[in-house]
């Protein structure tokens, strides 16, 4: 059983293959996003080796998959003195989002009763972050690829241009190559923003770094909550996380982590708890069992032939098999065997064969074995 979960990072110049002056970049980027596959190897190269430079920075990836991450790890990795400002285009009307991204002048519109600087100029001598940039107005798109070319921003209402310092990435989970093809993007201020194009994989891609991720994501819940203890996902709990799909990524993650630790503080999570609990969210019994899952044993500590003897098998046949048969006859065994053991008790039988309750019912009927209760 772990306690939450703290496996052994690898170095960051094995991960990265950083050149040692480059070594200090690749710690801190270790640190910032956690992963050790091979997909998360090669997008980390790239942030060390884009950091330095002034151009802009196209993420792109699905939803929830940590492409603001990406963005803050390129900022705090760039030597840049001024702030990380981040804007999301999707997330203010797009009567607003051209005062917020450009300033105004006083008297630019009612209730402009001062000048104000803009989102753009904020991000002096930092980095601005543009996430969902897809959603950028048409018009807002002409005037941010002006500002681009220029290093310059005019804010509503007229005014003397400001010159500006500042870097710009910029995030989407939409194929912007497509939408330009619309003429829904413009094709000239999207090969402006991908002059370093870094893509970041879903969480299903990387389902290997799922315990690395966890363990972060459980140490944030410790730092925001130090005095609730953590829950404890055994090796049971891992597995049934890396079966789930994770269509909502790193995001849905970071959900299924909350509610453990409201849920479970301080006890073990199994694959049980995972599926019953976290995954479709239901609030757990209040005498139900901590830990009444534990990992299961190999099938060779408890008598059960190893995969290598079917292959044994294999070379003395003398014609073709019928797989599915074969697989249908070896379930309906064993799932009478477990009911047999269990006293045709379907709960119990479900929990020794780790299925879910309704999935057992279903084989049931589908094979037509008969179950006391």
């Amino acid at each position: 059983m772990t306690k939450h979960f703290s496996p052994t990072q690898h170095s960051a110049l094995s991960i990265l293959g950083v050149g040692q002056d480059e070594n200090m970049r690749g710690v801190q980027v270790d640190r910032m996003i956690p992963g050790a596959s091979q997909v998360m190897r090669s997008m980390k190269r790239l942030i060390v080796t884009m950091a330095p430079a002034d151009a802009p920075v196209l993420i792109t990836g699905p939803s929830g998959a940590g492409k603001e991450l990406v963005a803050q790890a390129l900022h705090d990795l760039s030597d840049r003195s001024g702030p990380f400002i981040a804007v999301n285009c999707a997330a203010i009307p797009a009567d607003l989002l051209e005062g917020e991204l450009f300033g105004s002048e006083r008297g630019a519109y009612t209730g402009a009763d001062r000048a104000r600087a803009g989102l753009i100029e904020q991000a002096e001598g930092g980095t601005l972050f543009l996430d969902e940039i897809g959603d950028l107005p048409h018009a807002l798109q002409a005037k941010l690829l002006r500002v681009l070319e220029t290093r310059t921003v005019r804010r509503l209402g007229g005014g003397a241009p400001v010159q500006l310092d500042f870097r710009l990435v910029a995030a989407t989970h939409q194929d912007l190559a497509a939408m330009t093809l619309g003429n829904r993007f413009r094709e000239d201020l999207y090969y402006r923003l991908s002059v370093f194009p870094v893509t970041v994989p879903s969480l299903s891609e990387r389902v290997c770094d799922l315990p690395l991720i966890l363990g972060r994501l459980l140490d944030d819940c410790a730092t925001a909550q130090p005095s609730t203890p953590l829950p404890q996902f055994d090796a049971s709990a891992l597995r049934a996380l890396s079966l789930h799909p994770w269509k909502g990524n790193i995001r849905e993650l970071k959900t299924v982590v909350l509610r453990a630790c409201l849920l479970f503080p301080g006890r073990a999570v199994t694959a049980r708890e995972v599926r019953d609990n976290l995954l479709s969210f239901a609030s757990p019994a209040p005498d139900a069992d901590a830990g009444a899952w534990p990992e299961a044993p190999l099938p060779s500590e408890i008598g059960l032939p190893s995969p290598d003897r079917f292959s044994e098998a294999l070379t003395q046949f003398k014609s073709d098999i019928d797989l599915r048969s074969y697989l249908r006859d070896i379930e309906i065994a064993f799932i009478t065997a477990a009911l047999e053991r269990n006293g045709n008790c379907v709960s119990r039988t479900a929990d020794t064969l780790r299925l879910r309750r309704t999935t057992l019912i279903e084989k049931l009927r589908k094979y037509g074995i008969a179950s006391q209760r």
